[in-house]
């Protein structure tokens, strides 16, 4: 009897799989974008919210050089715990309450920022808030990555992690606006407040089916799997993308061909050291170099710049931010070019070319262009935008190389490289200023893109390719 109720319960699974990777894009899908994105969003504003306030309160508590970093570091050091976190709780209870939670930490911590009097009670809540904001990534981009089907993957993930950036620069706008008018306690009353209506918006939400289907909950998997199909069969895209799948000549695989590799439906448990386990090492060691690379370039330069055109290029203040906040535009203008050919030009790649493009600008950086600041504006920005897209393909990619079991913990442990790369990045590039000169960290930059390059040639190819197949 037990091995015939496996039996039907594996033959379930594998239908329940089927049946996600049938139903077409439509608006049932686009809703769970718009809020989940609506939460990396504001994920984005509490980020960088400290950065806005931060000149107020240099004046106005008398923070110190050494105090100031003492506060951009907190944030880091609070989002490492995070994304560990929150990525093991996303494996035990779920995608949406461990999105749901990080948000809501996130969210009451920024009101407690606002109404902090001092600088020991501000820096503790920035740690505190710096564990929502490296929570809810990895886990949002676990969940996102398993509503979608392996045709049309990659741009409806692009299409949300855009929000990120659109984030950044829309803090800097929103500060530059209400800051001088309202205070610095403004921004975190703003990232605070629609932080919990979003809370609430998530909960609301359905579990992602795989995770349910990963643990054994084939019942409740179904009633999601007929909610997306449901609303699939009145939207007009499905019938877009019918056509355009015809017009390919791409034939769906038969449910036979999905039922050999979906894993039988009984509950399953990611474990940490699943991710350096024989089967998944390999790919694990490649993505954690390309977390590094990619960001040690990409948040050096996005915290340094402004200061560097300050200091060495000797613009003035407004002048200076204004020439920064270049790069996030032109990073939301990369992205969108990379969300509409990222399913044609592979992620593996579009990561290589971007490493040694982006490499390549710098290098021109280093050996013959700083001295001129318009050039350094103009490669300097281009490169940060090509790398940057990079950061986004990787919180796409990441989530597909791993099976549902640890999806949530090797997105998590992946993206804890980022955050050491972004706290010492930019302490090593302060260091080489002084010592060596701007040339000296343009060409550090290059030589981390280039290797970067390298290890991106050790990549999977995951397009159109389904989760189960990639990561059985």
């Amino acid at each position: 009897m037990l091995e015939s109720s496996v039996t039907r319960h594996g033959v379930e699974a594998s239908e329940l799989i089927a049946r996600l990777e049938n139903v077409p894009f439509s608006r049932w899908h686009a809703k769970a974008r718009i809020i989940v994105g609506t939460a990396t969003f504001f994920d984005a504003f509490g980020a960088l919210s400290l950065a806005v306030a931060l000149p107020v309160l240099i004046r106005l508590w008398n923070i110190t050089p050494e105090q100031s970093g003492l506060l951009i570091g907190a944030s880091y050091v609070g989002q490492l715990g995070g994304a560990l976190l929150f990525s093991w709780l996303a494996e035990k209870f779920g995608r949406v309450r461990s999105a749901a939670a990080a948000v809501a930490l996130m969210s009451v911590t920024s009101l407690g920022c606002a109404i902090a009097g001092s600088f020991p009670a501000l820096l503790a809540l920035r740690v505190v808030q710096g564990i929502g904001i490296g929570g809810e990534m990895p886990v949002a981009a676990a969940y996102i990555s398993e509503l979608s089907k392996a045709r049309g993957r990659g741009r409806f993930f692009m299409l949300y992690e855009m929000i990120f950036p659109v984030g950044l620069m829309a803090t800097s706008q929103i500060g530059a606006w209400v800051v001088p008018a309202w205070g610095w306690e403004t921004m975190f009353l703003i990232g605070g407040i629609p932080g919990l209506i979003v809370t609430f918006l998530l909960l609301r939400l359905p579990e992602s089916p795989r995770w349910l289907i990963s643990r054994g909950r084939l019942t409740e998997a179904e009633r999601v799997v007929e909610q997306i199909e449901g609303a699939g069969k009145t939207a007009t895209i499905g019938a877009v993308c019918d056509r355009a799948a015809t017009v390919n000549n791409r034939r769906p695989p038969t449910l036979a061909e999905r039922r050999e590799s979906v894993t039988v439906g009984q509950p399953e448990r990611g474990r940490w050291r699943d991710v350096i386990a024989p089967s998944y090492r390999h790919r694990t060691v490649v993505v954690w170099t390309l977390w590094a690379a990619a960001y040690f370039v990409t948040n050096s330069l996005n915290n340094w710049m402004p200061s560097l055109y300050n200091t060495v290029y000797h613009l003035g203040l407004k002048e200076s931010l204004r020439a920064a906040s270049l790069t996030n535009a032109a990073q939301v203008g990369i992205l969108l070019v990379c969300a509409f050919t990222i399913d044609r030009i592979g992620r593996r790649r579009w990561t290589i070319i971007c490493f040694i493009a982006g490499g390549a600008g710098l290098s021109i950086l280093a050996f013959e262009g700083s001295d001129s600041v318009s050039r350094v504006m103009i490669l300097a920005t281009l490169s940060y935008a090509i790398l940057g897209s990079i950061n986004a393909v990787l919180y796409l990619y990441t989530p597909e190389i791993y099976p549902t079991r640890m999806r949530a913990i090797g997105t998590g442990l992946a993206t804890s490289w980022l955050r050491l790369a972004s706290a010492i990045g930019p302490a090593v590039v302060g260091m080489m200023v002084a010592a060596e000169g701007i040339d000296s960290v343009f060409m550090m930059f290059a030589g981390f893109s280039f290797a970067g390059a390298l290890a991106a040639t050790r990549m999977i190819e995951t397009r159109a390719r389904r989760l189960e197949e990639i990561a059985p």
